[in-house]
């Protein structure tokens, strides 16, 4: 009889197997160009497929926490990726390596989060749509220029130096997207 324990045993290459699947959020980040791109589109598309459906913001209470927890879901999964799994990615592919975009998809989560209290000003489900898409290109255009501390937060060792970056970005679109609603 084995006492071997389950991590033991494991194969190695379906961890690795898995761990590439999620940081890379289901292979988006080996689509070129612009893979964070790639991975910041699938937090956009569930909130705009929640609203698709009538579970939006303003559809009652229980469409409201479906809408909320469908994105925290998200970008805690995403979260768990990263740290889990951005060690080893780092190791393969050096430092914040470019197919891992698990980090973009929790960021773009965040701006989202809001979302609903920013649809009014424009109205229904196309105003939902372009604030989707404002939200999304303010992430990215962050994401990239990496205002202070986005910028320093790279420094930190290990998976969440690729990781916080990219909240940080969200937490800055969050902002600028609430901003612009208030202004449209």
């Amino acid at each position: 009889m084995s006492t071997a324990s389950p991590q033991q045993t494991a194969d190695p290459t379906a961890r690795n197997r898995l761990g590439d699947m999620l940081v890379t959020t289901f292979g988006l980040g080996r689509l070129h160009p612009a893979p964070g791109t790639w991975g910041a589109l699938p937090p956009c598309a569930l909130a705009a497929g929640l609203l698709l459906v009538g579970l939006g913001p303003h559809d009652g209470q229980l469409a409201f926490a479906i809408y909320h927890v469908s994105l925290i879901g998200l970008m805690l999964a995403s979260c768990a990726a990263c740290i889990a799994f951005g060690d080893s990615a780092e190791a393969r592919w050096g430092k914040d390596p470019s197919p891992v975009v698990a980090d973009e998809t929790a960021g773009q989560c965040i701006p989202l989060l809001l979302l609903p209290q920013a649809i009014g000003p424009l109205g229904g489900w196309w105003g939902a749509v372009a604030l989707i898409a404002i939200a999304f290109v303010a992430f990215r255009l962050l994401d990239i220029f990496k205002p202070f501390p986005a910028g320093d937060a790279q420094n930190i060792r290990g998976p969440w130096g690729v990781l916080v970056d990219d909240l940080v970005a969200g937490l800055y679109a969050l902002a600028l997207v609430q901003a612009l609603a208030l202004l449209l």
